[in-house]
């Protein structure tokens, strides 16, 4: 069984950066796709950003140019750098990877919270 665990969240004044961090419990070699997604109070949940096994990265059009996805395959760690943070991007945040079956994992979620 695969685990996925984020860590990071919290609360940041607009304007402020987070970084979050998502620690899969075996190789990442493994997943053909990571990535973060969020989901808002009463809203579904969207893509915000994923990342292929070969370091394609993909982003939901509202966090272009401010977030960025990467992985670390030696540390098993993808990591979602959030800057110019807006009230708007208060969810939480999930890490999902894809593997080689398509089978899709979840971790648990992180608050972050923009608030001044």
């Amino acid at each position: 069984q695969v685990q996925l665990v984020e860590s990071g969240g919290g609360l940041v004044q607009p304007g402020g950066s987070l970084r979050l961090s998502c620690a899969a419990s075996r190789s990442i070699f493994s997943f053909n796709l990571m990535g973060w997604y969020r989901q808002a109070p009463g809203k579904q949940r969207e893509m915000v950003a994923t990342i292929t096994s070969g370091g394609i990265t993909n982003y939901v059009d509202s966090v272009k140019g401010l977030f960025t996805i990467s992985r670390d395959n030696a540390k098993n760690t993808v990591y979602l750098q959030m800057n110019s943070l807006k009230p708007e991007d208060t969810a939480v945040y999930y890490c999902s990877a894809r593997d080689v079956w398509r089978r899709d994992y979840w971790g648990q979620g992180t608050q972050v919270t923009v608030s001044s």
